[in-house]
């Protein structure tokens, strides 16, 4: 349950308990001894990439889109391989229905939007006095695409109202469907990354672990983990640390924290290796643990448990999420999101992004299947005392869902 995104906004818990890029000096001698664990690890290679534009291609004629309009993210990087941000100045790529793709960038930002570029490509450009989305309706018009156009999800308003006006006798459609059909569906080379990431961040969080003093803060532990999971290779994401009552609230407070003698320790960090996320929680108690800390993190072992279960192939994905809160009411909490209890989804779908869809929450209707990539981290949270999340995300396969990192066994031993 990571709240940066890929770009490192913060969420509610900002720098209180999220650590970024920052290393205090408390952290730069914990790494003696870590190696990289990544150094082998194989990139996205161009002919799958082209393979990708092609499937998208085949789901466009299936949904008769003749182009699909995608800007910097997460799908980009998908198609193309571009890693490019977002900003006033348009920079975006054209999936036409056939043929090879167009990238539309800034004129001085050409030689370096082709730096990452990873599959062949025309490249459109346009000075600051022009009109982008002109350009891309003059290129669609060139090549006869004037059916539907689809739009990845995630685009800005701006550049939709700018393509409607620049072809306003052309429909302007979702393309979800289309983005989703693709990357939903995560390949074995795809699968490798992702495993790699949170082999990483289990290595990172063993480090960590036998490090953690009394009087530490949130950022002194986030430090102390993102320095190990750069040692070991890995991209640092998030880091997350909650302590006492703060764990009692999925993404924390901004209270000042310190680690206590028989409180709750909740850590949710994550890594990439080349794009590709990894997303674990784990709680243990520093110092020896009370009769109720033992019970509730039971409980959400066995709610975790009872999720992975249900992740069956062709059941839905709410179907997941209904079990487990099923379970936990037979216990007391809820009912529903009510507190005590499960106050959020039981996970989210994982990949290029920390968080993609879709959900394993209530009401969701797509069906598992193989290559569908899920966090499993159904947490239970006592307001004004403590919570317990612990979280693993599994992949799909044709036998059933298997997890990237294994749920640790006891509160005992919380890495195994």
């Amino acid at each position: 349950m990571s709240v940066v995104d890929r770009r490192g906004f913060f969420g509610l818990a900002g720098a209180a308990a999220v650590v970024g890029a920052v290393m205090p000096a408390l952290a730069q001698t914990q790494t003696g001894g870590l190696t990289s664990m990544t150094a082998g690890a194989k990139a996205i290679s161009a002919e799958e990439r082209q393979a990708r534009i092609a499937k998208a291609q085949r789901l466009m004629r299936d949904q008769g889109l003749s182009a699909l309009l995608i800007e910097p993210g997460a799908s980009l990087v998908y198609f193309t391989g571009v890693q490019w941000w977002r900003s006033e100045r348009l920079t975006a790529a054209v999936l036409p229905v056939e043929g090879e793709i167009a990238i539309v960038t800034p004129f001085f930002e050409e030689p370096s939007v082709r730096e990452s570029l990873g599959v062949p490509a025309e490249v459109l450009t346009w000075n600051e006095h022009e009109d982008p989305l002109k350009l891309v309706a003059g290129w669609l018009g060139k090549r006869k695409l004037t059916g539907p156009v689809g739009i990845e999800e995630t685009v800005r308003h701006f550049a939709i109202d700018g393509l409607q006006k620049a072809m306003p006798g052309v429909e302007i459609r979702s393309g979800a469907q289309v983005v989703r059909g693709c990357r939903m569906v995560k390949s074995p080379a795809e699968i490798a990354l992702m495993k790699l990431a949170n082999d990483v961040t289990v290595a990172a969080y063993r480090h960590t672990h036998s490090r953690i003093e009394r009087g530490m803060t949130p950022s002194d532990i986030g430090a102390i983990m993102n320095e190990a999971t750069t040692a070991l290779g890995g991209n640092p994401g998030f880091a997350l640390v909650l302590l006492g009552e703060a764990s009692a609230y999925p993404h924390g407070s901004g209270q000042p924290q310190e680690v206590r003698e028989g409180e709750v320790v909740l850590m949710d960090c994550g890594c990439d290796v080349h794009g590709y996320q990894s997303d674990i929680s784990r709680t243990f108690v520093f110092g020896e643990p009370t009769q109720r800390q033992r019970e509730v993190w039971d409980q959400m072992h066995k709610g975790q448990q009872i999720a992975f279960e249900a992740a069956k192939l062709g059941a839905t994905c709410g179907s997941v999420d209904d079990a487990v809160r099923a379970y936990y009411e037979s216990l007391g909490y809820g009912p529903d999101y009510k507190l005590p209890g499960l106050s959020h989804r039981t996970g989210h779908g994982i990949g290029l992004d920390g968080h993609e869809p879709v959900n394993l929450v209530r009401g969701e209707t797509t069906k598992l299947a193989p290559g569908m990539c899920f966090s499993n981290e159904p947490g239970l949270y006592i307001p004004g005392q403590f919570g317990i999340r612990l979280e693993d995300c599994f992949y799909m396969t044709d036998a059933g869902p298997k997890y990237f990192s294994e749920p640790p066994p006891s509160l005992d031993k919380p890495f195994g």
